[in-house]
């Protein structure tokens, strides 16, 4: 209906793979608001980016923040509401955000500012949006980053490759007396592992070896918001490390590699691919790891745990939350984890640091991992006084 800034050149290919990733592909019927990500394979040749130097970006950022040559993200934010006015009898519009960059937290932060404005008055409000968001900074890792937008300012920090992992990012105070106060935000682009993870906490090790492997995984959740925070949150348990393989937050049956996806004649590509549609239990059932979750809830106490299941269980269409592999782990459950966020349940102890408690551990098993990989491969180099040019 609208792009903006108007030079933005999408091809016919990209624009129509958008307009239907952009809307939930099964009806929930839940009304209101919600809001997803996405990503999406570009098509066509490479093209140019106002901020053309992405070397010097790349070079700064973790491996987990690069901006993105080959793919698009998209961050939605999709309005439902009845409207007699209207053919169908609602009104239903998305606004989406396209960036080359993962910064989950902070444009889902800023389509919350700018979706329901622009629901109210349409074209001017995104035509006052970008003349704002062009005069923001590009971003530079290390530095905070005031962003201003309509009326509100964001205070983001752009973490840098040399910040320690695990630590929390370094609070930077500007000197400047911001008015109004900032909207500041502790993380530009992570989610909240400890809510996406509750169903399935007591599996996350297992959960942690098969994206490491980089195994086919399919999440079949009940709304595109619960299917691509699981898919996000299971990509992002290997940081440090960037996950290499394609993976696929939000996918429709009207996607263009929806065929090269659902075939029987190969294997599965190593993705992890989230969906919302019933027709995939059926097309991805030889798929060989299914994680079947249902709404995602903060409740007071765990909330039931999925079990593991035998992939021949998911022939029936009304399958029950799970896990759906015959995978076998190398590591054990790590029952000291699970009694900690327990206790931590118990104690009303806040997400923030319940999701930290997790990215720690997970981040020490990607450690443990690492190290004695790279003890291995340095005794196979020779003593750095030993390596010259002329040999």
């Amino acid at each position: 209906q609208l792009v903006y800034p108007y030079d933005f050149r999408l091809t016919e290919k990209e624009k129509t793979s958008i307009c239907y990733l952009s809307f939930p592909d099964s009806y929930s019927g839940g009304l209101g608001d919600t809001q997803f990500s996405f990503r999406l394979r570009q098509s066509g040749g490479q093209r140019t980016t106002p901020y053309e130097d992405d070397g010097e970006y790349n070079r700064e950022a973790p491996l987990t923040l690069q901006r993105e040559a080959a793919h698009y993200f998209g961050y939605v934010y999709f309005r439902q509401v009845k409207d007699s006015s209207m053919k169908r009898g609602y009104f239903q519009k998305s606004l989406v955000l396209v960036s080359r960059l993962p910064y989950v937290n902070l444009f889902q932060s800023l389509l919350q500012l700018i979706a329901p404005e622009y629901f109210d008055k349409l074209e001017p409000c995104l035509e006052a949006v970008c003349n704002e968001i062009d005069q923001w900074p590009p971003p530079v890792p290390g530095q905070t980053l005031n962003l201003p937008v309509m009326g509100v300012v964001i205070q983001v920090r752009i973490p840098s490759r040399v910040d320690k992992p695990g630590s929390s990012p370094v609070k930077q105070f500007n000197q400047e007396n911001l008015l109004p106060a900032p909207l500041v935000l502790p993380s530009i682009h992570e989610l909240d592992l400890f809510r996406c993870f509750q169903p399935v906490l007591i599996h996350v090790q297992m959960l942690w070896e098969l994206v490491l492997l980089g195994e086919p995984i399919v999440v079949m959740a009940p709304s595109p918001t619960v299917s691509s925070e699981m898919v996000l949150a299971l990509t992002s348990c290997l940081a440090p490390l960037r996950y290499c393989c394609d993976y696929r937050p939000y996918f429709t049956i009207h996607d263009s590699e929806f065929k090269e996806y659902t075939t029987r004649t190969q294997a599965p590509p190593n993705i992890v691919v989230g969906v919302t549609n019933p027709f995939f239990i059926k097309t991805l059932q030889h798929w060989p790891h299914i994680l079947r979750v249902g709404e995602l809830r903060m409740s007071g106490d765990l909330p039931k745990q999925v079990k593991v299941k035998k992939p021949a269980k998911l022939k029936t269409l009304d399958t029950k939350p799970g896990i759906y592999t015959s995978y076998k782990t190398f590591l054990h459950k790590d029952k000291t984890l699970i009694k900690r966020l327990l206790k931590g349940i118990q104690r009303k102890r806040p997400s923030e640091v319940q999701s930290a408690l997790l990215r720690r551990h997970l981040l020490e098993l990607t450690q443990s991992f690492i190290i004695p990989l790279e003890h291995y491969i340095a005794s196979l180099m020779p003593l750095q006084r030993a390596i010259t040019p002329w040999k």
